[in-house]
């Protein structure tokens, strides 16, 4: 595939301007159009921020090489369903890395149980329960975020699923530092409520 440009070291985030976001937002259209030249563009611009996001949760780099190109696969695949008005461009593609990212690590870790439970003579566990639960449990949670307002869902999904600092949060969404910590807070609070934790 075309693009890559991230190396060895680990990537450099650099803050992205409004108009960087809705160039972005752009281009993200255009692959919805199945424009070869704008998924290279997107592919590049991307790519070391989804390296990054996907290293600090697989840690193993060939595995996070391979999540990366799995998830730019899915940006080509998906550009359809990006929709500006629930969110920005970046936070959606940082969005699909984390997933993405957390996906296999969740099947290194089934994969590891099922040859523990192969080597060991009886087990209980209820798989398919885990799975719904699981399942389950991730609805809940992307209901609550939709009742979020834009910034707050943003921030939150920059920081939490992204690693992004309050600093490099307020330079992605180009807002005041201050501003990125009132919405976080409120919208933890809003999280807390929805889902039911105490």
């Amino acid at each position: 595939m075309a693009g890559g440009g991230y190396g060895d070291s680990a990537p450099q985030r650099e803050p992205v301007s409004r108009s960087g976001r809705d160039s972005l937002e752009l281009t993200l259209a255009a692959v919805a159009k199945g424009d070869h030249a704008a998924f290279r563009a997107v592919y590049d611009q991307a790519a070391p921020a989804v390296l990054g996001i996907v290293r600090r949760v697989v840690r193993d780099p060939a595995q996070s090489e391979e999540v990366m190109q799995e998830v730019l696969l899915e940006i080509w695949r998906t550009a359809a369903r990006f929709d500006p008005a629930v969110g920005s461009a970046t936070a959606w593609i940082m969005t699909l890395a984390h997933r993405r990212a957390v996906d296999r690590v969740r099947s290194e870790q089934r994969a590891a149980e099922r040859e523990l439970r192969a080597a060991t003579p009886s087990v209980d566990y209820d798989e398919v329960s885990d799975a719904v639960e699981t399942s389950l449990e991730h609805e809940r949670v992307r209901r609550c975020l939709a009742g979020l307002t834009d910034l707050q869902r943003e921030a939150v999904t920059l920081a939490y699923y992204g690693g992004y600092s309050y600093r490099e949060v307020a330079q992605l969404l180009e807002v005041a530092v201050g501003t990125v910590k009132t919405r976080m807070r409120d919208g933890l609070i809003r999280l807390r409520d929805c889902l039911g934790v105490d």
